[in-house]
């Protein structure tokens, strides 16, 4: 069942929102069923599974800006879910991940390489669709590509020497989240016709919004008891992924520092010192500066859409800002 994922403050809005998701998910389907049976399958696997198309809703969303009814906008919109989940297939391949969105993940149920070339053919796909906008979205794709590759490789090869672990985790962070959700936005607004200064205006906003998004996960995974987040607390944690809290308990860690202890050397696969090290990091004051670095992002999204037309949509990205202050804590 196909819904937006944030409850948006004009009705009319949300309904023309869900309307237009609805087309763009009926385009995914039809997208993702080439020649070859395995690869229709394995392509049409993942996105069976559902998902937010969260990306999907700041193209459309960004369209208001314009003239929503442009018919580029569905195919934006199709364009950048379908990078999205492409750049799933091949994370799944690096975190060795048996489940996505519930469901086995593709290379789980079929193989590493069938993940990886199903990931290429969604690639392809989009650039297909993008080709058809015009040399302009195939620049801009590329551009975002570009980041996003910055961004895994970064994530992939760890903090190089001499690096601050904090810098390396924003630039992470930047680039492999943040740049699609800034192009998602630019996108909607660029298809609808949208003033030059206001399809600016909404990349720099949705980038902000999309690391705000990214950094309030990090600290719910510590902060939320699973009733509430619907997700299992400190799964980053017992995987070893060290996020924002984490790396700010550590600038202040001590070598006989319980929490550093557990933090770097124990084993948080056992549930006992995983529980532990979940009590002192809510206790911790990174908790609260973690805080502020979602609230300063959140702020200077808000600050962008302040700037832009007075109309409906303006309101729904507030919301959307409201919403990840709110999730956060």
């Amino acid at each position: 069942m196909i819904a937006v994922p944030v409850d948006l403050p004009d009705s009319a809005l949300e309904a023309e929102v869900l309307d237009d998701l609805v087309r763009v998910e009926a385009s995914l389907v039809k997208t993702a069923h080439p020649d070859d049976e395995l690869l229709t399958e394995a392509s049409r696997h993942l996105i069976a599974a559902g998902g937010k198309r969260f990306r999907a809703m700041l193209v459309l969303l960004a369209a208001q800006f314009g003239d929503p009814r442009d018919p580029r906008v569905i195919d934006a919109a199709v364009a950048i879910e379908l990078t999205h989940l492409a750049t799933l297939f091949h994370d799944d391949v690096m975190d060795e991940a048996l489940v996505r969105r519930g469901h086995a993940s593709v290379n789980s149920r079929w193989s590493n390489s069938v993940a990886i070339l199903t990931g290429d053919f969604l690639f392809a796909q989009a650039s297909r669709i993008l080709a058809d906008l015009g040399p302009q979205a195939v620049r801009i794709q590329a551009q975002t590509f570009t980041r996003l590759v910055s961004g895994q490789m970064a994530e992939t090869i760890g903090v190089r020497p001499g690096q601050d672990p904090l810098d390396h985790y924003m630039h992470v962070i930047r680039d492999k989240t943040g740049s699609l959700i800034a192009t998602s936005g630019r996108f909607g607004a660029l298809f609808s016709g949208a003033p030059a200064d206001v399809v600016d205006r909404i990349a720099v906003a949705c980038e902000q919004l999309g690391v705000a998004w990214q950094l309030s996960d990090d600290v719910i995974d510590i902060a939320s008891d699973s009733e509430q987040s619907g997700k299992t607390p400190g799964t980053d944690l017992r995987q070893g992924v060290r996020t924002l809290p984490v790396l700010y308990a550590l600038r202040s860690a001590s070598p006989d520092d319980r929490l550093g202890w557990l933090l770097t050397e124990a084993d948080l696969g056992d549930d006992a010192l995983l529980t532990e090290a979940l009590a002192l990091l809510r206790a911790h004051p990174a908790m609260a500066e973690s805080r502020a670095d979602v609230l300063s992002w959140v702020h200077g999204a808000r600050s962008e859409i302040m700037s832009l037309p007075d109309v409906p949509a303006r309101a729904a990205f507030l919301a959307l800002c409201d919403f990840v202050v709110k999730r956060t804590g």
